[in-house]
């Protein structure tokens, strides 16, 4: 894809993170957007961020879990701007939990927003992504669909599985119009902490935390979890900026900070014992991360 000016992009969670600033700088390139979030209030203010740019954008309070809703979404898109070039499959979910103490409504809550609505979407939309002279479709997977760590077992599983499915979908269409492109972030501040689930039951601590709660002073309540994982990591304008790059350069891969590849590279190399490594490089990469919004 050459530019994305004049295109209409779709873009889930946009009402925060990455989601919020893929909206606002698909803006900026002169694409025209709809954004799409559950929380009314969050995406009316990502809508206001945008006022400054001179395209058409299209408000759609949605629950990407409801397949109905999902279904319904590209004949509102194409009603209001034409048609559709770009989506960006991004809202996400977790759950903190072990998977034997995790109830099966949590589980089936992330199934559904991580997993079910990307099928469902890339279901939905392909169709007439297909018919334009150029699309791309963009499926936001995680560093945790190439590592695991303890108390995230079904963020893993649908992580891995929009990575399984994503190249698999990049290998069907390589000689069609339609670019596929798996986005895997590293540690960005965004709010998923913030929305988890936490298993009050479960007293378990992974070691990487525990690691990371000695060193930084870090506590283990969900407030500041959340705050740690907020305010310490790449801020998602340069993030987006990132994955935006990533499209034009059409990499089906797309790896988001220095710490998504260097974790990416040590489960490569050390398959069976990644783990020991991942804090070693979580903390200095943590401590020195550029975490200012990205300037013009």
């Amino acid at each position: 894809m050459k530019s994305f000016s004049n295109k209409v992009a779709v873009v889930t969670g946009a009402g925060s993170g990455m989601g919020r600033y893929l909206a606002i700088l698909l803006a900026k390139a002169g694409a025209n957007v709809a954004i799409c979030e559950i929380n009314e209030t969050t995406l009316a203010e990502t809508h206001a961020m945008m006022a400054d740019y001179s395209v058409n954008t299209s408000v759609h309070v949605l629950d990407v879990a409801d397949k109905v809703a999902i279904e319904a979404l590209p004949a509102q898109v194409i009603e209001h701007h034409g048609q559709v070039d770009l989506v960006f499959n991004n809202a996400g979910v977790t759950v903190d939990s072990t998977f034997a103490d995790m109830p099966e409504t949590d589980w089936d809550w992330v199934m559904n927003i991580n997993l079910q609505a990307v099928i469902n979407s890339t279901r939905a939309f392909l169709p007439h992504l297909q018919k334009r002279p150029e699309a791309a479709l963009i499926n936001t997977s995680s560093i945790f669909g190439m590592i695991t760590v303890p108390s995230q077992s079904v963020y893993h599983t649908t992580k891995f599985a929009v990575r399984g499915f994503t190249e698999c979908l990049a290998k069907e269409l390589k000689d069609s119009s339609v670019q596929i492109h798996c986005v895997h972030p590293g540690h960005i501040g965004t709010n998923i902490v913030t929305n988890a689930r936490i298993n009050k039951a479960d007293e378990t601590v992974s070691p990487i935390q525990q690691m990371m709660s000695n060193m930084l002073g870090l506590g283990s309540s969900q407030d500041d979890l959340a705050t740690f994982f907020r305010e310490k990591g790449m801020h998602p304008s340069r993030a987006s900026n990132i994955i935006l790059k990533g499209v034009l350069k059409n990499r089906t891969r797309i790896f988001v900070g220095l710490d998504a590849k260097l974790m990416d590279l040590f489960q490569r190399l050390t398959p069976l014992h990644y783990d020991k490594l991942i804090a070693l490089i979580t903390i200095p990469l943590t401590l020195m991360r550029n975490k200012k919004p990205l300037r013009d």
